[in-house]
């Protein structure tokens, strides 16, 4: 079974402006989640979807891949997590990858573990949705 992340991460926050890229206990808050997706052994690769050119940078230094900056469209305070999820899985439409699991995980989330993901994919499997 093949599996790809996908971590959304914009870069216009109000409240915490450049959120996903300060500083959270000695690195950049977005490498906790690339991190983990890549010492789960789950996915194949770990893609972010990022309308900031900054964030990318970081992003790939952590080992991510960016395939492109997401348009300004979907970059706003009201843009769903659905449309961003469309946006990507249009893009691999396009680029001929398939994947029989998406993981959607966010980059604000510096406390999840490679034994939580490896138990949602298993749940996922588990319930035959896959």
């Amino acid at each position: 079974m093949k599996s790809i992340c996908l971590i959304p991460a914009r870069g216009g926050s109000k409240r915490i402006p450049k959120k996903n890229i300060k500083i959270f206990h000695g690195k950049p808050l977005i490498a906790w989640s690339i991190e983990v997706a890549k010492s789960s052994g789950l996915f194949e690769d770990i893609y972010i979807s990022t309308d900031d050119e900054e964030i990318a940078i970081i992003a790939e230094k952590h080992g991510a891949k960016i395939p492109f900056l997401r348009p300004e469209h979907l970059s706003d305070d009201f843009t769903m997590d659905k449309e961003v999820r469309d946006h990507f899985i249009e893009w691999m439409r396009e680029k001929i990858i398939e994947a029989d699991i998406l993981c959607y995980l966010y980059a604000t989330a510096p406390f999840i573990t490679h034994k939580t993901l490896r138990e949602c994919q298993q749940l996922l499997i588990d319930s035959g949705a896959v």
